[in-house]
């Protein structure tokens, strides 16, 4: 007579024949679908990109435009049509007081970071990062030298809480945490840069 022991059971029967299919073994949901909570800009930036980009890391596209089914494909033919997309939040631009419901980015600076850095994925195609970076970067104090493993990495290097490592101890204060695992990767992928 308890609910958690009758969807343990209901499940099993998914869970085993989604490991058959996939051929491994272990549990049904660790194995397939993670959680991350991003606890400000930067973190957020990275996993926009990151998720934006995965079919030009997959060579399923060659740009962003042609990346079916990414935010950034049904942001970019909105924009065509001076639009933004129903589904999808607003770029509200920058940080402020009262800052209204959105993304604090602007479109224009997140399309350039995305392109930008899906130029920099490509190993077919020799090229340099400009010397001026996008100034998202600079707003959000990511190094530049971090930002293309953030772009590549995100899902593996960061398990639970991702950002700046203040941002996340202020985040385990409030959910009464010691401790989180991540917090070195944070410090350094998250941190302003340093000198040239």
């Amino acid at each position: 007579m308890n609910i958690s022991w009758f969807m343990r059971m209901l499940n099993e029967s998914i869970a085993r024949e989604a490991n058959r299919e996939d051929q491994c073994t272990g549990r049904f949901w660790e194995g397939r679908f993670k959680s991350q909570a991003l606890l400000d800009e930067g973190a957020l930036a990275a996993c926009l990109a990151y998720v934006d980009l995965n079919p030009i890391r997959a060579k399923m596209a060659e740009s962003p435009e042609t990346s079916d089914h990414t935010s950034v494909q049904r942001r970019i033919e909105a924009a065509e049509f001076r639009r933004q997309p129903q589904a999808l939040f607003p770029f509200v631009g920058n940080p402020r007081e009262p800052m209204p419901a959105g993304l604090p980015f602007r479109l224009q600076d997140y399309l350039e970071l995305v392109d930008w850095t899906g130029r920099c994925l490509r190993e077919d195609k020799r090229g340099a990062i400009p010397e001026e970076l996008p100034p998202i970067l600079d707003r959000l104090q990511i190094d530049p030298r971090h930002w293309l493993y953030l772009s590549r990495n995100f899902e593996s290097r960061f398990k639970t809480l991702v950002g700046s490592a203040h941002a996340l101890r202020r985040a385990c204060t409030l959910l009464g945490k010691r401790w989180a695992q991540g917090v070195r990767d944070c410090e350094c992928y998250f941190s302003p840069p340093t000198g040239p």
